[in-house]
């Protein structure tokens, strides 16, 4: 990929990844649903392994609010082939802090999440 299709691969990405921490768009479903793609897969800092429509139930449960935001830090994306992009960054909510990474991939609809873990720090 060119640089520029690099960068604007990578700012797709961080876009769609900071839109899903943001509270508004958490709790409406419709809107998390345009941002995963329809073979997402999480593996949670639990543990537990979510799917797109499951993991509903943690982004509308209203955990993140605009008064607790999750504050991002450490953003880095990578390109690692045409369509694909990884990023990585430190994701802190109300002191707990867990390193999330994540891979998007170009639809024919725009960039979806593919993949996303979180692994809490020390």
């Amino acid at each position: 990929m060119a640089g520029d299709d690099t960068e604007q691969a990578v700012r797709a990405a961080v876009e769609g990844e900071l839109r899903l921490l943001d509270p508004g768009v958490r709790t409406s479903p419709a809107l998390v649903l345009e941002l995963l793609d329809p073979e997402f897969t999480e593996i949670g800092a639990s543990g537990r392994r979510w799917d797109a429509r499951s993991i509903l139930t943690v982004t509308s449960s209203g955990g993140v609010s605009p008064r607790h935001p999750v504050e991002v830090s450490e953003m880095s994306g990578t390109v690692l082939a045409p369509g694909i992009v990884h990023l990585t960054y430190l994701a802190d909510h109300r002191g707990r802090r867990t390193r999330r990474s994540s891979l998007w991939r170009l639809t024919e609809e725009g960039w979806r999440m593919y993949f996303h873990q979180g692994t809490v720090t020390g």
